[in-house]
């Protein structure tokens, strides 16, 4: 594991194995290293003003991710949801419906994609206190899920591009489309 500094949170970057790798599932959620590392992202996560973030982006190779919605300057638009870890999640139907959105992610820095996802998901996981829980998100939520749940199977959103076209610096991504939520 990388250390992690109290100004800025260590995240994995675009170019690390740990990014590229299948995910294990977790065996034993109450464990102690399972319960501080829940609790490391979730710090990382608020540190970096994310909207999500799974255990390959620090360097740990554990189906779990955070999903932490709130507006924020990265997503004025976000919708507010409590933090919340799930293990082990999985999709269990996904709407045919497609829509494309703007993606930023915390280990591609400056960058943003537009990218393909469903527009609705039924998902399954387990929560931090080892309890199934089963949901359905639509729309920004949706897809924050699967942004994350590709992190597990070793997918960044720069992989799901249908063009290099349809990447761009975050500066100018904000120069462009960040007026246009105001």
């Amino acid at each position: 594991m990388q250390p992690s500094s109290p100004s800025k949170p260590h995240i994995a970057q675009l170019g690390h194995p740990v990014l590229r790798q299948q995910a294990k599932p977790v065996e034993n959620i109450l464990s102690p290293e399972c319960q501080s590392l829940i609790s490391q992202m979730i710090d990382t996560v608020q540190q970096a003003n994310g909207v999500g973030i799974a255990a390959p982006q620090v360097y740990q190779s554990l189906r779990i991710f955070i999903m932490s919605s709130k507006p924020n300057a990265r997503y004025p638009d976000a919708p507010s949801m409590p933090i919340t870890a799930m293990i082990n999640p999985e999709i269990v139907d996904a709407s045919t419906e497609m829509e494309k959105g703007w993606e930023g992610c915390l280990s591609v820095p400056s960058m943003r994609g537009f990218v393909p996802r469903h527009q609705q998901i039924s998902v399954r996981y387990y929560d931090q206190q080892a309890t199934l829980q089963q949901t359905t998100f639509e729309g920004f939520l949706a897809r924050v899920f699967q942004h994350e749940l590709d992190h597990l199977d070793g997918i960044t959103f720069v992989d799901r591009l249908e063009s290099n076209h349809d990447l761009i610096s975050e500066n100018e991504w904000y120069k462009q489309f960040a007026s246009q939520s105001e």
